[in-house]
């Protein structure tokens, strides 16, 4: 004898038995108490307690997920062409280790042209751009994500003498 249309539908005849609309959510329906929400206002209505004169609130700002920002960020500087450390602190620390190598006569009296120190910002830049690149492969290789300061010591090691220099 086949099964009734309605055993069909509850599952029955395939190896399951039937169940019952109650059983089929996990639990008997029954009636629930309000739990005193805020309900829903007709559009364009401000609750009683706002002035008109108050600022509008804004809602909560977006929360990514880890990882998602720091891949953003690292797409946005890889498209640009900019120098990443601000011109006027990189010129006074190229005075300054001028003034410490130099002796103390030729020191004070140096001009530097901005060129030269735009060069050397440029040269500095793609230098610690491309140890870094060296030191997250090295931090991948050893199974990680976090950059220490043993990846930056390893790759110094590996490049050698001059560094990626010469």
């Amino acid at each position: 004898m086949p099964p009734s249309p309605k055993a069909k539908k509850a599952g029955a005849g395939r190896g399951r038995p039937a169940k019952s609309a109650a059983a089929s959510t996990g639990s008997p329906s029954k009636a629930r108490k309000s739990t005193g929400g805020a309900g829903k206002r007709p559009a364009g209505k401000r609750p009683s307690n706002v002035q008109p004169g108050d600022p509008t609130p804004t809602g909560k700002r977006r929360r990514y997920k880890p990882g998602t920002v720091a891949l953003k960020e690292i797409r946005r500087y890889q498209r640009s062409y900019d120098l990443l450390i601000a011109k006027l602190p990189f010129a006074r620390l190229v005075r300054e280790v001028a003034l410490d190598l130099l002796p103390a006569d030729v020191g004070a009296e140096l001009r530097w042209q901005s060129h030269a120190i735009q060069a050397l910002q440029e040269a500095a830049e793609a230098f610690m751009v491309h140890l870094f690149e060296d030191t997250n492969l090295c931090a991948i290789h050893a199974k990680r994500v976090t950059i220490m300061q043993k990846d930056i010591q390893l790759a110094r090691r590996i490049r050698g003498v001059w560094g990626g220099l010469g």
